[in-house]
């Protein structure tokens, strides 16, 4: 199988987003084109994305928005089932747990973890935090896939090692550190004011500004 470009990968869960709408508008077929205009890519980049995992459009036809969203939720992995558990249960791991988009693309939450005792304890969306001293233990009988890491920079990279020695396939990483993934483990790096700092350039009026930067 040819390796596929982490660029096509990270455009596929945009696409599924949309033509999610599209079914819920009733949109049978629509074309590259079409779907283009909603997207903001060009009608040949999504041909080139979709034609890396095969043929799913007719010529004169366009695509079946039913087939197409089933496809991609496949090659996403979202037909499986994944338990998620939360490393962090202050106030993000509070409103990571609350989201209820999760459930909905096929990741269970199964367990919060934290080791503060006020937080330790308490319930979050019908989960009972408990202290990380419970980790091992936890992560033995019920084997979650996933972790969501909301600890602090400092303390995440000790956090993963503990987590990847545990049986974690996947970290979602919400710590501000841009961590190394651990062997046999993949890490998404999220920086949520990555995102704000692009919106700051973008609403900055830069016309008639000189860069000072010199090498």
């Amino acid at each position: 199988m040819k390796k596929i470009s982490k660029m096509v990968i990270r455009r596929l869960p945009r696409y599924y987003r949309y033509l999610s709408d599209l079914r819920n508008e009733g949109v049978e077929r629509i074309s590259s084109t079409e779907l283009s205009k909603r997207l903001k890519v060009t009608a040949s980049q999504i041909r080139q994305d979709l034609n890396c995992f095969g043929g799913f459009g007719q010529q004169g036809y366009g695509y079946n928005v039913a087939q197409l969203h089933e496809a991609i939720g496949d090659i996403l992995g979202l037909s499986m089932h994944y338990k998620m558990i939360i490393i962090g249960s202050g106030n993000l791991g509070h409103a990571l747990a609350n989201y209820a988009g999760f459930a909905r693309r096929g990741f269970q939450l199964v367990g919060m973890f934290d080791i503060s005792e006020a937080v330790v304890g308490t319930e979050i969306h019908g989960i009972s935090v408990q202290h990380m001293s419970a980790l091992e233990a936890f992560c033995q009988e019920e084997a979650p896939e996933i972790a969501v890491l909301t600890v602090t920079k400092l303390a995440a990279p000790e956090v993963a090692e503990k987590l990847a020695k545990l049986g974690i396939k996947g970290i979602w990483n919400f710590s501000f550190m841009e961590l190394v993934a651990p062997p046999g483990v993949h890490v998404e790096n999220v920086h949520l004011s990555d995102s704000l700092m692009m919106l700051a350039h973008h609403i900055t009026p830069h016309s008639g500004k000189k860069s000072k930067i010199k090498e």
